[in-house]
């Protein structure tokens, strides 16, 4: 991998990580699209310790809370009901789904599932179900001709069951093409949360699994070697800024926006790669270089 590719690909990490648009489906497009080799999964899951380096920081006072709460919870009894150790708990069993399943299908998520027709069947499927999720959303929010609007549901609401259906909306983002953010968030809306508080528990709940998969990768690569550390790591500080960026961006963003944009981003590009892939322009499988 050369310096410039890691600068794209850093780029193109940072500002998809965070966006219901698939940032391993971004990452494996671009390479398709310039002609490069597939970057991987390991390339992926290293560069996402910067992503997540950007939500410890970005997050760091709710995150210093429920650390110190869920601490305290351990061996003081009158802490257990507290908001922040109980949400301390909850990010702890919404992360169960992904780590069985990641362990489970590691072979297939860094094999198979990469063919570019599951992802571009994903982008569509996802991008559909999102913009229902955020269709009923609104439709809460603002009520109607006949009806009053709906209050919809705070993290402070979020008990054992709903953080596992979260963490099982969070599993689905091993395959490219369905996006961390997007299946966690319009998961939430489904069950009923407003949408700053299904990002915030998503972005939350992202850390121990992403972390956690990228030092698994970087141990891996360490003792193979199949990794170009510079460049790799070159990406990884990229894809930390550009990620802080995007947060603050989108935190704002969802607060009076609707998802649409990004629902009708993700069928139309799925469009494309399955009309690209069909008339044999571009390979779907990521073993090949594209071009």
């Amino acid at each position: 991998m050369s310096w410039f590719e890691s600068l794209i690909l850093g780029l193109v990490q940072g500002l998809t990580e965070f966006l219901p648009v698939s940032s391993s489906a971004h990452l494996r497009l671009t390479a398709a699209f310039s002609g490069w080799e597939d970057p991987g999964a390991a390339f992926t899951a290293i560069t996402q310790i910067g992503t997540e380096t950007a939500v410890l920081i970005y997050f760091r006072q709710d995150i210093g809370r429920i650390i110190s709460a869920w601490f305290r919870s351990l061996y003081d009894k009158a802490w257990r009901s507290d908001h922040d150790a109980q949400m301390g708990w909850l990010v702890i069993v919404g992360s169960i789904p992904i780590g069985l399943l990641g362990v489970t299908f590691k072979d297939q998520i860094e094999g198979p599932f990469r063919d570019l027709r599951i992802t571009a069947t994903m982008l569509i499927v996802v991008g559909v179900i999102i913009g229902i999720a955020d269709r009923m959303a609104a439709r809460d929010e603002s009520g109607g001709r006949h009806r009053a609007p709906i209050q919809r549901k705070e993290l402070k609401d979020l008990g054992v069951k709903d953080g596992l259906i979260f963490g099982l909306c969070q599993a689905m983002a091993l395959i490219p093409g369905v996006s961390r953010s997007g299946a966690t968030i319009s998961g939430g809306l489904f069950m009923g949360y407003r949408r700053e508080a299904a990002a915030r528990y998503s972005f939350l709940l992202a850390i121990p699994a992403v972390l956690a998969s990228g030092l698994f990768e970087l141990n891996d690569a360490m003792e193979t070697g199949h990794v170009s550390w510079g460049p790799t790591i070159f990406a990884t500080v990229i894809a930390f800024g550009t990620g802080y960026a995007v947060i603050a961006w989108f935190m704002k963003f969802i607060s009076t926006k609707s998802f649409m944009p990004f629902v009708w981003y993700r069928i139309a590009l799925g469009i494309v790669i399955v009309a690209l892939v069909t008339m044999g322009a571009l390979s779907p499988h990521a073993a090949e270089s594209a071009g």
